[in-house]
């Protein structure tokens, strides 16, 4: 994108109070039927309008047709179990209810393209679109068919391909994979999880991205960061092999964090989408506290390629936080971008 710190969303925003229960992950759907499909394209518009009226440069839905940034999209595959669920460790952290894989994993149709498209009707504005990745898919299930964690995720990756390459066709401009499971599985992201990632972007005309963050800002999550001491490395454990993947943009959380600025000098020559929107507390930063996190940043990132980003989704806060919080994102890259044209 030609603009200067274009702004972004990393994943979900809240959903209005009638589509669903705010404030809450895997919330139901309060509508039914043709109420719910209508609901969800009006739920769509309505987070596009706030972005655009907050300033956002780069705009995505907001999730607003998903129930949850992974399972939603592995309900319409072939060769998963919803009823047939085990309970497992989500990325080593907590536990939870999850469906179980039976056979074959397929796609026998698109999942979100039609929302892509209808998205790309309602503006000129640059899309980004979120999929989860291979690895964080299989971090979410109960594999009864492959029994190899691995196998599993190339089979997620080539069905990942084809619903990138028909969103790139919709008109979508940057095709963003969520890996918060990077930030966990060291090993395996190295042994395969990045090779995963690249070959479901494979063939894409498209810019990529990937994002690995610590989560949402829920209780497992924060408690989880608790034990992680005075400084957060785990970046520093996948960045140099990133860094050599044909993968364009790396999207990470910094605000309120204890990752140190300097690791994303292992990424240098990637654009960055720097999380300066903390999504684990109600208070919403001032854009001067925004402009000091990306200032940080500029010392390990050339400002043509530093995106203003939020840390993760914001599924877990209020519509009123969430969009004084998308607000003083746009304010606080503007008092940066400004101080760099002046130069």
């Amino acid at each position: 994108m030609k603009k200067l710190l274009p702004t972004s969303t990393a994943g979900s925003l809240p959903k209005p109070s009638w589509l669903a229960q705010p404030e809450t992950l895997w919330s139901p759907w309060k509508p039914e039927g043709q109420d719910l499909v209508d609901g969800k394209l009006d739920a769509l518009r309505l987070c596009l309008d706030d972005q655009l009226k907050a300033g956002i440069d780069i705009v995505s839905d907001g999730e607003q047709t998903r129930q949850h940034f992974v399972t939603t999209f592995i309900e319409h595959l072939d060769g998963v179990d919803f009823a047939k669920r085990e309970i497992m460790k989500i990325r080593n952290r907590y536990e939870a209810s999850v469906p179980s894989v039976v056979g074959e994993v397929a796609r026998r149709k698109p999942v979100f393209v039609d929302d892509a498209k209808f998205l790309r009707q309602q503006t000129s504005q640059p899309i980004k679109w979120a999929l989860p990745g291979p690895m964080t898919m299989i971090d979410t299930l109960y594999d009864g068919h492959y029994k190899s964690r691995e196998k599993l995720a190339w089979e997620f990756a080539k069905i990942l391909n084809q619903e990138a390459k028909e969103l790139e066709a919709a008109g979508v401009d940057i095709i963003q994979f969520d890996e918060p499971a990077f930030n966990v599985f060291f090993d395996e992201v190295n042994d395969w999880g990045i090779a995963a990632l690249e070959r479901a972007a494979e063939g894409l005309k498209c810019e990529t991205a990937v994002h690995i963050c610590y989560g949402y800002g829920i209780k497992a999550n924060t408690d989880w960061k608790k034990t992680l001491g005075t400084e957060w490395r785990q970046y520093e454990e996948v960045f140099p092999k990133l860094q050599k993947s044909s993968i364009d943009i790396v999207s990470l959380e910094c605000q309120n964090s204890h990752v140190p600025m300097e690791l994303i000098e292992l990424i240098r020559g990637k654009k960055v989408m720097v999380g300066a929107i903390d999504v684990a507390t109600n208070t919403i930063e001032t854009p001067e506290e925004v402009a000091e996190t990306l200032r940080k940043a500029l010392q390990f990132v050339d400002a043509d390629k530093l995106y203003p980003c939020t840390n993760c989704g914001m599924t877990p806060l209020s519509r009123r936080v969430a969009n004084g919080k998308l607000n003083a994102l746009s304010a606080g890259a503007e008092i940066v971008r400004r101080e760099l044209l002046a130069k």
